[in-house]
């Protein structure tokens, strides 16, 4: 099997062969019919994350063994199980849940993979989807997508699942403005499950016009300058007063400043992106605003069944979505690092 992987941080990813895996136990092999590219990707690249104050957060002293298979948005066809694999089909087409935990500990039991101490994930910990072929270890991490396009049902396993749990911590979706931080690939996706999930209005912030219009087109109620000096005071004034809950998924010093400074008393701050950076803030308006800080990390597999649930009755979410050939991965990630994709990108191997 050919795949692309990080051998070397901070360098392209390396085309490398080997023998297509043969699936044991209660492993599942499938043939890879779309991959998409994701922001992460980016910073598994690199190697680290930026803490802020000149501090990083090195991957590999987090586990990750190189070399990798990258690739964490992963939809398949199953060609293979070990005998232990119960309940998959020869042919079915599957998307692969890829936060694994080590199953043993207490957030596995309790069905919340996402939050072990100890994962596995896919394209992380584990060879994921940039490759012809990739092994899931369990049935319980597929999901059947029947008719549905692989290339627009391969990112909910990230952007997607990752979204879907942000806005289930939202209490008031049906009923305030949410406002979303970025309009990337996840804004998108953020923007159109919240229009499935029954969301009130959504007012979207992106430093990039290009992102903001992609916003507006696809259903924004308003769109902001996330660089404009006075960004959270459109926000209060947009929301009567300031926002119910705020929703970052850049995840920068300055996306950050923005989204917290814009909230109403009893309002929650949800942050998901990754950029990296660092913020300070006053302690006593805290509990005297009754303000939350949350952090949101991907989804649970009961979250990602309920997503492919949501999914199956309204159909995929209206992303913008690209198809690349898998050989073209680092033009891709290059484009991605440089801001010029609107949407996703998916690979087809």
């Amino acid at each position: 099997m050919r795949m692309f992987q990080l051998c070397v941080c901070g360098e392209p990813l390396q085309a490398n062969e080997q023998p297509t895996p043969k699936p044991t136990g209660s492993e599942v092999l499938l043939k890879v019919l779309a991959a998409g590219v994701c922001h992460s990707d980016l910073h598994l690249a690199d190697g680290w994350f930026d803490l802020g104050g000149g501090k990083r957060l090195s991957l590999t002293d987090r586990g990750m063994k190189l070399p990798v298979t990258l690739g964490h948005e992963n939809v398949g066809e199953v060609i293979a199980t070990g005998p232990d694999a119960k309940g998959v089909r020869i042919g079915a087409r599957m998307l692969a849940d890829p936060w694994i935990g080590c199953g043993s500990c207490g957030p596995c039991r309790r069905g919340e993979e996402n939050l072990c101490r100890a994962m596995k994930s896919l394209g992380v910990f584990a060879n994921g989807g940039y490759a012809d072929h990739i092994l899931v270890p369990h049935p319980r991490y597929l999901f059947e997508i029947g008719d549905l396009p692989p290339e627009r049902v391969a990112p909910l396993a990230c952007s997607g699942v990752t979204t879907f749990g942000a806005l289930k911590k939202v209490p008031t979706l049906a009923s305030e403005p949410t406002v979303i931080i970025g309009a990337g690939g996840l804004g998108l996706m953020c923007l159109a499950l919240h229009q499935k999930m029954g969301g009130h209005s959504a007012i979207v912030v992106d430093i990039d016009p290009a992102k903001r219009k992609a916003a507006k087109e696809a259903g924004a109620a308003h769109v902001i300058d996330g660089g404009a000096s006075n960004a959270a005071q459109q926000i209060i004034d947009l929301t009567q007063g300031g926002a119910w809950a705020v929703i970052d998924l850049v995840g920068s010093s300055q996306s950050a400043r923005v989204g917290y400074d814009s909230l109403i008393k009893g309002g929650k701050y949800i942050i998901v992106g990754l950029f990296g950076g660092d913020m300070t803030v006053s302690l006593p308006p805290i509990p005297m605003r009754a303000l939350t800080i949350q952090g949101s990390y991907v989804g649970s597999v009961p979250e990602m069944a309920e997503l492919m649930e949501l999914i199956r009755r309204t159909g995929p979410p209206q992303v913008p979505v690209a198809t690349k050939p898998l050989d073209e991965v680092n033009a891709v990630m290059r484009d991605l690092r440089a801001g010029k994709i609107i949407g996703r990108v998916v690979l087809t191997p």
